[in-house]
This record gives structure tokens, sequence and C-alpha cells, in this order.
């Protein structure tokens, strides 16, 4: 038994545990990495479990599900909402780079000012353009004039930089943003459309489906995995083999045959 035991003394050494706290390092990442991927995993089927439960429903009022200067609520994005008002055709913003299918285009926002005055912020839809801000908006179909009755999908305001508003557009859509550029008391959220009755003359092309599928993660999240687990067995090979032959750099050669 001792002598079993001396025969892993080396690793003890300084380079072995050095070498130990590496894999160990290396180990953990791998795991919290795993850990991370899997917990996008759960928020994607989330998101998807709302999604399949609000985006095919019947229309309901846009005051049952939105407020004006409130966020949208967990678990009401998707929900199709109805609303009906007169568009600020004046106030129409951009939301420049939106490619479809490798196709250069913008989304066309237009607020919806509703019966007491508060606006709902409405991306109409998207319009196959390349050019400028200003020439993107001249080129947007009009709306419907007068009253109109829309309806459409609850989405949740972007973040950041990309939502700030100026010279007409912006890179992500924020209620907030839009509100504070146009000075409206908007309802928090935006609205996809679906409808329009009356119907325009011109009809912007309608929000794509919204994606279901649950992306790479699982597989990511095993593959981080397997390589922590790929570490420890290859600290454990490299660790055998030096207790059966000796340090690598110390070993014997063979000398080739004929010399």
């Amino acid at each position: 038994m001792r002598e079993w035991l001396a025969s892993w003394r080396f690793l003890i050494s300084r380079r072995w545990l050095s070498f130990f706290l590496a894999v160990i390092v290396l180990g953990i990442g791998t795991w919290w990495l795993g850990e991370w991927q899997f917990g996008r995993l759960d928020d994607k089927r989330e998101r998807n479990a709302v999604i399949e439960a609000n985006a095919h429903e019947d229309p309901v009022p846009v005051t049952d599900v939105l407020a004006p200067g409130t966020p949208v609520a967990d678990g009401e994005e998707y929900t199709v909402v109805e609303a009906t008002g007169t568009y600020a055709v004046d106030d129409t913003l951009i939301v420049r780079y939106r490619t479809r299918d490798s196709a250069p285009g913008v989304q066309v926002v237009v607020p919806l000012v509703l019966a007491d005055g508060t606006a709902l912020v409405v991306d109409r839809g998207w319009l196959a353009f390349d050019g400028p801000t200003d020439e993107a908006r001249d080129a947007a179909p009009e709306p419907p004039a007068g009253e109109v009755t829309i309806t459409g999908w609850v989405r949740v305001d972007g973040e950041g930089d990309s939502t700030e508003v100026s010279d007409g557009g912006m890179r992500a859509i924020s209620s907030t943003a839009v509100g504070e550029a146009l000075d409206l008391e908007v309802y928090g959220g935006f609205v996809e459309l679906l409808s329009e009755d009356p119907a325009p003359a011109e009809s912007l092309d309608p929000p794509e489906e919204p994606d279901t599928g649950e992306g790479p993660h699982f597989f990511y999240g095993l593959q981080w995995w397997f390589f922590g687990v790929l570490a420890l067995g290859g600290f454990g090979y490299l660790a055998w083999d030096e207790r059966k032959h000796g340090p690598r750099g110390s070993r014997v050669r063979s000398p080739r045959a004929g010399h």
C-alpha cells in the first residue's frame, strides 16, 4: 500500500498541483457555461409558452392589457389587442436596418391617437427600402385616414441606446423613447399590426410569425459539460501515464531501428 501511495507522490508537486487547479477552474467554467445555456433554454420555452397561449386568440381591448407609461406585464406579450383611433401621420418614425430574407428594409411606426388623447405606438409593417430615413418616410404607404380600428400583437419595448429617436428614426422601438421624442402620452409597449379597418390603399408587409423554436441551447449545454468531463478525464489519463512511465521529459526514447 505504501509503495502504491508513494507512486502517486508526484501529484503533490507544484507542477501537478497547478495543473489540477487549472483543470478545476476549467471544470467550473464549463459547468457554469452549460448551466447558462440550459437557463437560456428554459427562458426560450417560457417565452414559447406565452406565444402559443396568446398569439392566435381573439383580440381584446387594448386597455385590458396595456396602460399609459406602464411596461408590458409578464405573460402578456403577443396578446392580440384591438384599438380605435386616428393615425398621427406627421409623427411617422422609421426603424432602420431591418432585413428580411437578406433584403434591406425598414419598419414603419405610426402613433395611433385614441379618443382620450393617449397614443398607442403601432409598428405598421415592413417596407423593402435601402436609403435615408427621410426618403423611407416619404416612400411608406399612407395609413387609412380618419378613424381606424386596428388589431395587433403586443410587444415588449426595446432597451438601450438603439431605442434613441433621432432624425425621425431609431434602431429598436421603445414607447418611452417615442413618447418623449414626439411629446405624446403613450401606452407602454408597442403593437405589431395585424389588421386595419378600413384597410389602407396599399399595405406594408405584415409581421412574421414569432419564432417558437428552442434553438441550439440544449446541445450547447451538453457540449460545455462534455468539455469539462474531457478535461477531468485528460488529467486522470496524464496522471496515470506519468505514474506508469515517469515524467515525459525524462523518458528514455527507444533507438530507431537500423541506427
